[in-house]
């Protein structure tokens, strides 16, 4: 299945604790509709001490949100829909905003 959110992408929370942030998508789970965005749905995890952290104690890291409460944002900062239609020069697939119009890379 083809998702709208690929890795790269700044995108814009639809709902949950974080609405109306904004931030770039670091990983995308396509298996379980989810992805993991830069400052976004921050969890709280409790940790050992281990080689890489010899205090352990507790580390704030990110979350994976699903796909569904995430918007991509084009160039000019929009939040707007994907589309995909055939390049004239390249003929590639390419995802485009409908909202603007143009090309998304």
């Amino acid at each position: 299945m083809k998702l709208h959110v690929k890795k790269g992408d700044t995108v814009k929370v639809l709902a949950g604790n974080d609405k109306g942030s904004i931030g770039k998508v670091l990983v995308v789970y396509p298996t379980k509709n989810r992805a993991i965005v830069e400052g976004v749905n921050k969890v709280k995890k409790h940790t050992k001490p281990n080689p890489k952290n010899t205090q352990g104690g507790i580390v704030e890291k990110e979350a994976p949100i699903h796909i569904s409460n995430l918007m991509v944002v084009d160039s000019k900062g929009n939040p707007t829909r994907i589309g995909r239609r055939l390049d004239e020069k390249t003929n590639k697939l390419v995802r485009y905003s409908k909202k603007s119009g143009e090309v998304i890379k």
